[in-house]
């Protein structure tokens, strides 16, 4: 679309009205785990976040992360995402055209077929994916390592809470900075290009890849918004921005506050660290120039590459805690319509 009279060149594109009044916004099912008593609940593919994160933190509960010493703690962290982006790259895609082994993917017999391959060393990425499917075999792999996919920085996250305690977590995005850079005329916004979130091409030739493009189909996203309950009461809810790096935000923001005590504000602020399957793990500068750093390089032979730039996928979190004391006495009462109440808790 250009504006009348615009001298650019443009591509004719071949979307109609009849693409746009033929869509249809799916209610889905949220992903869920429980991690240390908490009852994690998070988005469902195509998405790939909620299977990542809750994989991840199956992963990482067969290790009492506070008891650890900081660097050992964080070493888990780094080659839990390692071991839950494998599975993700080779297994999401939009279940109406791939089959996803979601239940096996959140299930932590499978987690725990992927922990027994962490020992006291970084593993050497890109790792190939387990085998999501019962019966769980132990500590091996399958196939062929999966290429990691790219994906746009231009995504805002948005939590609420009402007097009554239902929580909104709301992610949205038009990927790239600025989108396609194409504004609708006469309406101001900007047309996103999520079109890049697809692999538009296996990682090796004849390779099985569920998030190749069709027509119809949504591309894989990292987008994520959590909602952390306690008891059925919610506790917290965190999302973030940041491309692939959504999905290891929100596991360490999860992290700090849950496992190593930091209140929210300060899990937000921690410097933060992503591996993605990848050679090696995307640093903010605060992390990369840390003491931590050096250690997990020199003992866990972990690699790092600094974070830099205006925009680093890395810096944009925003998330909300429920007060539960009787200053805010309405975060325990019952919703005027308890429908309500749990699609906001439950489902975006």
């Amino acid at each position: 679309m250009v504006t009348p009279g615009n001298t650019v060149v443009a591509l004719p594109g071949i979307m109609t009205t009849s693409d746009l009044s033929g869509y249809q916004a799916r209610v889905q099912a949220p992903t869920y785990v429980r991690y240390r008593g908490l009852d994690i609940y998070s988005m469902a593919p195509p998405s790939s976040s909620g299977s990542t994160v809750g994989e991840a933190l199956n992963i990482l509960s067969g290790y009492d992360l506070s008891a650890e010493p900081r660097a050992t703690a964080l070493f888990h962290y780094l080659e839990a995402s390692r071991l839950a982006y494998a599975d993700r790259n080779a297994y999401v895609g939009d279940p109406r055209y791939v089959s996803v082994p979601l239940s096996g993917l959140l299930s932590p017999a499978f987690a725990a077929t992927r922990r027994c391959l962490i020992g006291n060393q970084a593993l050497v990425s890109p790792l190939a994916p387990g085998h999501p499917y019962p019966p769980y075999q132990g500590c091996q792999t399958q196939a062929a390592p999966q290429a990691t996919s790219s994906e746009g920085l231009h995504t805002n996250n948005i939590v609420t809470t009402d007097k009554w305690g239902n929580i909104v977590a709301y992610t949205n995005t038009i990927n790239f900075f600025g989108g396609s850079g194409e504004t609708v005329p006469g309406y101001g916004f900007l047309l996103n290009n999520e079109m890049t979130d697809f692999d538009f091409a296996p990682s090796s030739p004849g390779a099985y890849d569920p998030n190749l493009p069709a027509g119809g189909k949504q591309p894989r996203s990292s987008m994520g918004p959590v909602i952390a309950l306690r008891d059925g009461t919610p506790v917290f809810s965190v999302g973030a921005a940041g491309g692939s790096t959504i999905i290891t935000t929100i596991l360490q923001i999860i992290l700090n506050h849950v496992d190593f005590g930091m209140s929210l504000p300060a899990a937000l602020a921690a410097p933060r660290v992503s591996q993605t399957n990848s050679a090696t793990s995307l640093a903010e500068p605060a992390f990369y120039n840390s003491a931590l750093a050096q250690q997990l390089t020199s003992q866990f032979g972990e690699k790092f590459t600094e974070s830099t730039g205006r925009y680093s996928p890395l810096i944009t979190t925003r998330a909300t805690r429920r007060r539960c004391s009787s200053s805010v006495a309405g975060a325990t009462k019952p919703s005027p319509n308890p429908s309500a109440s749990a699609a906001a808790a439950h489902s975006w």
